[in-house]
């Protein structure tokens, strides 16, 4: 629901000297004719996915027998935590082998992972190796920073726009298909990335696994993940790359499922969301289990090891390679972070370490467990400890592993300074509150049931109850001005029951309790375009580009705003921001389809029209479940003399969404100028059935002599 360095020398050329030197001194060069086998590396993420789910860790609950498999071949980490419960700094973690006190990403709203730090694809491609990376949802998109050094980062799972409440995913079958294509045409080695999304709320697994598990739909979910998995590691095993592929499995985090009052994932940070599962099978690695504390950041470099290769001098974790050979590592602590209602809402931070038995949680209510012994968590000792040791500790632990405050980043600086800080992660969230004292009052724990009835009123919501949904965060915005989310799903739910002037109304509300929020800031210039507020609109968008220049969905709708008012340059120049930004948004490229269509209608130039084509055609290919692109590209064509072409695509539009007005009045257009009454009367009447009430008197005038016609023989 759901954007360090000890050495004092310059971090950025520091860093990316690292990245030159680790690619031009470590590739691996042939003899000619020579054949290359070097292991493969395959890393596969399972979103949102609790270790008690799988049979192999004793799960009591389902059987995973692909997993279960994988797990019998090589070593299971019973202790595997993640750094933070959230998908996109998690996986930042893994990928860059350092934690965000390092790389700067804290959430998944409002982040963009820093280049200057060699990622593993990138690593591995500078030895010589193919790399792909097939993802399931948004939180993982392109624009957020994780495609260096693949050849391949397929994130085409559907167009996530700014009033979805829920993520858009693609299903495990169709991101393993994908994969497994793209396996299919490689020769040497190489490095895949599989990222399933489906454990993730809302929880809706596909049959026969929606029957299986009527009761339990999160159980529906890994064990059709699993199952999906399986017809990988089958495919892995027919081309006989199995035994030499080095697979690593993990989650990016748990679920809480109630746990401590929390329904979902992010908001805490107990067992139950940084608890993941962590398998490693393949050459150099015989079965067993390991149950010493480990993290996401110790995979980068244990997976140099076993390919025998050098790592980037960045990277913070440990190998594990001494507990795969029956050893111990280095006594250390694991550092943890939840911060996305700090980051978002001005709340008390959340941040700890694990310690062999200890965990130490630091906020303003702290917490203190003895994990060995109360593994969930049920017992805080804080109150009967002196915490002082465990506090310098901690201060310890962050000074070793930050690298320079982001605070100081924060100030007013000029734009080319801001660029390059935003490059190196440290201008990521400019809505981060300044305040450094919090109390009690601040305390997660004690604003609890404010995020429990916010998590109450998105599944009144999503069952039907509507009108519950928009009572219940109606009660939290009158008692919390800072709960961003209140407000934002509290004007999505008003504007998807027709009460478009409430929403706008209460993000007005909203952004003048909060001034300097870019969730309620965009939001509001988003529902303004929506609202046909242009000039409104265009101020507030502008007031988020302020803050964060780097989103595409606050240029897309600047260019909206600006395209609506005829003023087709600044149109342009905002989706060309927008574009250069995210070169596969499938919404962005519609509009600039629609742009292309307006340039043609005012200059009648070819090659307008053309380039209209070509953009609906690209964001149909995008997303085939877009009905807007369809019905763009049914105007376009009609305009370039192909009413058949205009048809099949209107036709699409109305499958996907058939209440669709444009399609359906078109289509009965296009019918009646072919002489196909019939047809052009069915669609004429689903158009009136569905808008007539709403249209103006002339418009009715013209479409009840539309359908006479029609009627006459």
């Amino acid at each position: 629901m759901e954007r360090k360095k000890i050495r004092k020398r310059p971090r950025s050329r520091y860093l990316f000297s690292c990245l030159i030197l680790g690619v031009l001194t470590a590739t691996s060069f042939l003899v000619a004719g020579e054949v290359d086998n070097r292991p493969n590396v395959l890393l596969i993420t399972i979103d949102t996915l609790r270790p008690d789910r799988l049979s192999c860790y004793d799960g009591p609950y389902i059987k995973t027998p692909a997993i279960d498999g994988l797990a019998q071949k090589g070593v299971l980490f019973t202790r595997a935590f993640a750094h933070t419960p959230m998908t996109l700094p998690s996986h930042a973690n893994i990928l860059l082998g350092v934690t965000p006190l390092v790389h700067g990403v804290h959430d998944n709203a409002n982040f963009i992972v820093p280049k200057e730090i060699p990622n593993l694809a990138v690593w591995l491609k500078g030895k010589g190796y193919a790399t792909g990376a097939f993802v399931g949802s948004f939180p993982l998109d392109s624009r957020f920073g994780l495609t260096p050094g693949f050849d391949v980062y397929d994130d085409n799972y559907g167009s996530q726009g700014p009033n979805d409440m829920m993520f858009v995913e693609r299903k495990a079958d169709a991101v393993i298909d994908l994969a497994r294509r793209w396996l299919s045409a490689q020769k040497g080695p190489w490095f895949l990335w599989v990222h399933c999304f489906d454990p993730h709320q809302p929880y809706d697994p596909p049959e026969p696994y929606r029957t299986r598990f009527r009761d339990t739909p999160y159980n529906g979910e890994v064990a059709y993940v699993d199952a999906a998995l399986g017809k990988l590691f089958a495919f892995l095993k027919e081309r006989k790359l199995e035994e030499n592929t080095v697979t690593v499995l993990t989650a990016d985090h748990g679920e809480s499922l109630g746990e401590h009052g929390e329904a979902t994932h992010g908001y805490f940070a107990y067992n139950a969301t940084l608890h993941v599962p962590l398998i490693l099978a393949g050459p150099g690695v015989k079965p067993g289990r390991a149950g010493q504390e480990v993290s996401h950041i110790d995979i980068f470099p244990t997976i140099c090891d076993l390919l025998k290769i050098d790592r980037p001098p960045s990277v913070q974790g440990l190998s594990l390679m001494p507990l795969v050979q029956g050893n111990a590592l280095p006594a250390r602590a694991i550092y943890f972070e939840a911060l996305t209602a700090y980051y978002n809402r001005g709340w008390a931070p959340l941040k700890g370490y694990i310690d062999g038995r200890d965990k130490f949680l630091e906020s303003p209510i702290p917490e203190l467990y003895d994990i060995d012994q109360d593994f969930d968590e049920r017992k805080n000792l804080a109150a009967g400890v002196d915490l002082s040791a465990f506090r310098r500790k901690f201060d310890q632990i962050l000074k070793a592993a930050s690298a320079p405050t982001e605070s100081s980043a924060r100030k007013t600086l000029d734009r080319e300074t801001q660029e390059k800080l935003r490059s190196l992660g440290y201008v990521s969230s400019p809505q981060a509150p300044a305040r450094k004292s919090f109390t009690d009052k601040d305390d997660l724990k004690t604003l609890l049931p404010f995020h429990a009835k916010w998590m109450k009123a998105v599944a009144s919501y999503s069952k039907g109850q509507a009108e519950e949904g928009i009572k219940l965060l109606k009660e939290i915005v009158a008692d919390r001005k800072d709960f961003d989310l209140a407000y934002t799903y509290l004007a999505n739910f008003q504007k998807k029951q027709n009460r478009l002037k409430e929403a706008v109304s209460v993000l007005l509300e909203a952004y003048r309790n909060n001034p300097s929020s870019y969730r309620i800031i965009t939001t509001y210039g988003i529902f303004l375009v929506d609202a046909g507020r242009f000039d409104e609109a265009i101020g507030i968008l502008n007031k988020g580009i302020a803050l964060i220049d780097y989103d595409p969905e606050v240029w897309n709708y600047l260019g909206v705003a600006y395209w609506s008012q005829g003023k087709f340059d600044e149109a342009q120049k905002a989706y060309d921001r927008g574009l250069a930004l995210d070169t596969n948004y499938p919404y962005l490229i519609n509009n600039i389809g629609s742009l292309h269509l307006s340039l043609y209608l005012k200059s009648q130039d070819p090659a307008d029209l053309r380039n209209a084509v070509d953009d609906f055609k690209k964001a149909a290919a995008l997303d085939p479940q877009y009905p807007s692109a369809y019905n763009g590209l049914g105007a376009a064509l009609k305009m370039a003399g192909d009413t058949d072409g205009a048809i099949a695509n209107w036709k699409k539009a109305v499958e996907l969404k058939p209440d669709y007005d444009f399609p359906l009045y078109n289509l009965g257009l296009a019918f009646l100028a072919k002489g196909d009454k019939s047809q052009a009367l069915s669609y004429f009447q689903a158009y009136k059935k569905k808008y007539y009430d709403g249209l103006p008197p002339q418009e009715k005038k013209k479409l009840d002599a539309l359908i006479q016609k029609c009627r006459e023989s």
